[in-house]
């Protein structure tokens, strides 16, 4: 049974995450009019991924606790996780550090944090709902992204900018493939979970806090990575965007080399 909500006093995104906001518009505004030989150009890409990454992980771990709220978990109101603030999902070394550590140095877009909710609350149904709330806002970014770029990008005019934001839209693609794979630990288990057996999941729930950990690791093969970015950049350009462009991005935000 669904609980009285009031979305005006519930939802109230907080300085912190317009602050993240902020620094991602101040990037976008320094690639905008930035040479792609310039240190403008890449601290300017180097901004707007980064905080537009910290800003989609915000929206993807509000997904799941807005649509968990709507189904009955005042507890996530509590927690401040409908705040949108980053510091509130789980721990921030692990869960917005290492991701951006991860894009910064290899290009990979791994899940970050996490929301606590009470499961127990939900029908199988609605659990798997909760579940994908998350994947579907990286999707989601992903489509207006690419589709903003298919659009407007294409040209010769700023194309630091549009290299930086192809490079944001191609870790949107790759967030929803990981989030969705049936590994423990992630969204797409979550979602299968409640429809598993009570032993399976038993016997499954020892592999939770590993599960993440064995997929970075596997992602470092170079067999593995080579098959894995082929997959994605393939996702990527079925939208008629080159893959050169999140190639180009990717350089361009490691202003360092």
């Amino acid at each position: 049974m669904n609980l009285p909500r009031t979305r005006s006093t519930a939802v109230r995104p907080s300085p912190v995450f317009l602050l993240v906001v902020a620094v991602a518009v101040t990037g976008g505004a320094l690639a905008w009019g930035a040479r792609t030989e310039s240190l403008v150009g890449h601290v300017g890409v180097f901004l707007l991924v980064v905080a537009g990454w910290v800003v989609t992980l915000c929206l993807h771990e509000f997904a799941h606790a807005y649509t968990a709220w709507r189904h009955g978990d005042t507890d996530v109101a509590v927690r401040g996780y409908l705040t949108l603030n980053p510091l509130k999902y789980s721990h921030p070394l692990l869960s917005i550090g290492l991701p951006v550590l991860f894009i910064a140095v290899g290009g990979i877009g791994l899940p970050g944090g996490a929301v606590y909710l009470r499961t127990g609350l939900f029908t199988p149904k609605v659990q798997a709902k909760v579940s994908l709330a998350g994947p579907a806002v990286n999707l989601l970014s992903a489509v207006v992204l690419l589709a903003v770029i298919r659009w407007c990008g294409q040209s010769a005019e700023h194309q630091v900018f549009w290299m930086g934001l192809s490079f944001l839209a191609f870790l949107q693609v790759m967030a929803t493939v990981l989030n969705l794979l049936p590994v423990p630990g992630l969204d797409g288990y979550a979602a299968l979970e409640p429809f598993l057996p009570p032993r399976t999941r038993r016997s499954v729930d020892q592999y939770k806090p590993y599960g993440l950990l064995l997929l970075v690791a596997l992602l470092f093969v170079p067999s593995v990575n080579i098959v894995f970015f082929d997959v994605i950049y393939g996702l990527f350009e079925l939208s008629g965007v080159p893959a050169s462009y999140a190639r180009a991005g990717n350089f361009l935000m490691r202003f360092w080399l």
